[in-house]
């Protein structure tokens, strides 16, 4: 994913001879191959109390904090990071909305605790389905998704690994949708941070649920596994695991100010001891952080050598605590049926010689209805003047921008700041002209007149600009 996070260089100081001969000694000069700098720590001084770790600094990509990285892992729980990536996916082409029902199979309601103890022929919500898996990490959930995504848990976990090579995970491979123990299911601290960096920045409408502290579900409560959430400053998600092969593993994302940091922790001996890990290095590292975001609306794709993905979507976001969100079809084609509710696919099922996901583009694009779509973000789309119109036919406008990416990442600033007043509001870009350029207005729908007024209102005292105007 990530130039300086696979390929980076080493700094070079006034040290950088001595560093070299402790390189000889100690291996140091393998880590430097993999992307590691002068600046880290060398194994020597590796944390104790787990097997391998990233910091990186999310603004730059810079790799902060190296150790055995590049090391194959079990995952773990960990896997569900992706199987929501994917998922996510299947959300924006308009395969899949909040709403849609997921039915559960036998193999599915069969899997190991933790689960939600899910029964044979039932159905599940998506985000419900979602939130199980970000708080609860339910394995039958887990599997639920993959079977009425892929059609069976095997395609899925196909799925899932060949998104993983268009991410630039050189070393994960995929062969179920939990983490459930399988011993060619494995990863590396340096592949899950890139994942981590890939679903906030491709999928930024999604990723406020690994917030989700608590899930309430047949009337029962369920507690984030992730503890930095109750106890860390500026934990944004995202998740944890464990396996008896794997030990305690942890990703984690934390924002301060303009800083953001990603760290994984795999292989922790106690739960206790990987979380302190991940905060010990997480405070070390705080001061190495940059506040200077990169420019550019593809910094991650540049930073990989690979081509720039699509534009983002006409497709809306959708809050997954919201009900029924109408769901637009703008260039896309109409959402099937979940696949597990068909009696057969429409489309022959992907095999290992057909990649199950279309590599980046230059233009968005769906690959046949049995295919994942493109796992990058596309445009935004405006909702249907007749889907805002039961909602309201009034929108907030938060800015305008030059650029798509400028547009989806007001939205999502603006969101983050302030979720309560914008709770089931579809965040979407239009276009204008001016100057001979196209512009990008970033605007909120479904409210009624004096609501969005009312809205603004709000935003302006929290000195966040807006406009209360008609949908056009």
């Amino acid at each position: 994913m990530f130039e300086k996070i696979q390929n980076g260089a080493a700094t070079r100081s006034r040290q950088s001879a001595t560093c070299v001969r402790q390189a000889a000694k100690i291996g140091l000069a393998v880590l430097l191959a993999l992307g590691a700098t002068l600046t880290h720590v060398s194994e020597a001084f590796a944390d104790k109390r787990v097997k391998a770790a990233i910091i990186v600094d999310a603004n730059t990509n810079n790799v902060l904090y190296s150790q055995s990285a590049d090391v194959l892992r079990s995952p773990a729980s960990l896997t569900k990071i992706m199987t929501l990536y994917v998922l996510f996916a299947y959300m924006r082409a308009g395969r899949f909305t909040p709403e849609t029902k997921l039915k559960v199979s036998k193999h599915a309601a069969s899997q190991s605790p933790t689960k939600l103890y899910l029964k044979p022929g039932s159905t599940i919500a998506v985000k419900d389905a979602i939130k199980a898996l970000v708080t609860k990490s339910a394995n039958d959930a887990a599997s639920v998704v993959a079977e009425n995504v892929g059609g069976t848990e095997e395609n899925f976990a196909r799925i899932m690994t060949q998104t993983a090579r268009n991410l630039g995970m050189k070393n994960t491979t995929y062969r179920n949708a939990s983490g459930l123990p399988n011993k060619e299911q494995l990863t590396t601290a340096r592949d899950q941070a890139i994942l981590a960096m890939h679903i906030k920045q491709d999928y930024p409408e999604y990723y406020s649920v690994f917030e989700t502290k608590y899930f309430a579900y047949n009337g029962r409560k369920y507690r984030n596994h992730n503890r930095l959430l109750f106890n860390y400053k500026g934990t944004t998600g995202i998740k944890t695991g464990y396996t008896r092969a794997s030990g305690f593993n942890l990703t984690a994302s934390v924002e301060r100010g303009d800083k953001r940091l990603v760290g994984v922790v795999l292989g922790g001996r106690t739960g206790a001891l990987r979380n302190a890990a991940m905060t010990s290095l997480l405070d070390k590292h705080w001061s190495k952080a940059s506040s200077r975001k990169p420019r550019g609306t593809n910094f991650i794709a540049s930073l990989l050598g690979a081509p720039t993905p699509p534009r983002p979507s006409r497709k809306p976001m959708f809050s997954l605590a919201s009900a029924a969100v109408p769901v637009a079809t703008h260039r896309l084609p109409a959402a099937p049926r979940p696949a597990a509710a068909r009696p057969a696919p429409a489309q022959p099922q992907p095999t290992r010689a057909q990649p199950a996901i279309a590599q980046p583009a230059q233009r968005p694009q769906i690959v046949q209805a049995s295919l994942a779509p493109s796992l990058v973000p596309n445009r935004l789309a405006a909702p249907s003047r007749a889907s805002t119109n039961t909602m309201g036919d009034y929108h907030v406008q938060v800015g305008s921008y030059n650029s798509p990416a400028d547009a989806q990442n007001r939205l999502g600033m603006v969101r983050q700041r302030a979720p309560q007043l914008l709770e089931g509001h579809l965040p979407f870009t239009t276009t204008f002209q001016k100057d001979n350029r196209e512009w990008y207005r970033a605007r909120f729908a479904g409210f009624t007149k004096s609501d969005a007024r009312r809205t603004c209102e709000k935003l302006k005292r929290m000195r966040l600009d807006c406009i209360a105007l008609a949908a056009e």
